[in-house]
């Protein structure tokens, strides 16, 4: 099992930039496919992004394409969402998911096909 601890959350206003970190421990982040998920008070949650494990693979929801850049760096076991152009709709609590594959094209867009979870960090946008 893989332990995930997210940050880089904050309150930032309408049109700034974050970026949050997924660091893993326990196991080799290279043996899993991984994903970010968000979930908005009152709403379930909802896929953001996802990577396949050699780093290709790459899918976003609709509303953050062009604005959201995901990526993993493995020899530092560390996945990054890079989040410019923030809109207030983006404010949520942000989750990093973690799925054991061997396939290096793995990605699922579903919160129920990843098995490790981070605590998540909160991001918040003001208008």
């Amino acid at each position: 099992q893989v332990q995930l601890v997210e940050s880089g959350g904050g309150l930032v206003q309408a049109g700034d930039s974050l970026r949050l970190s997924c660091a893993a421990s326990g196991r080799a982040l290279s043996l899993y496919a991984l994903g970010w998920f968000r979930q908005a008070p009152g709403k379930e949650r909802e896929f953001v992004a996802s990577i396949s494990r050699v780093g290709g693979g790459i899918h976003y929801i609709d509303s953050v394409k062009g604005r959201f850049t995901i990526s993993r760096d493995n020899t530092k076991n560390t996945l990054f969402l890079q989040m410019n152009g923030l809109k207030p709709e983006d404010t949520a609590v942000y989750f990093c998911a973690a799925r054991l594959v061997n396939s290096g094209t793995w990605y699922n867009l579903d919160p129920l096909e990843y098995n490790d979870w981070g605590q998540g960090t909160q991001v918040t946008v003001s208008s």
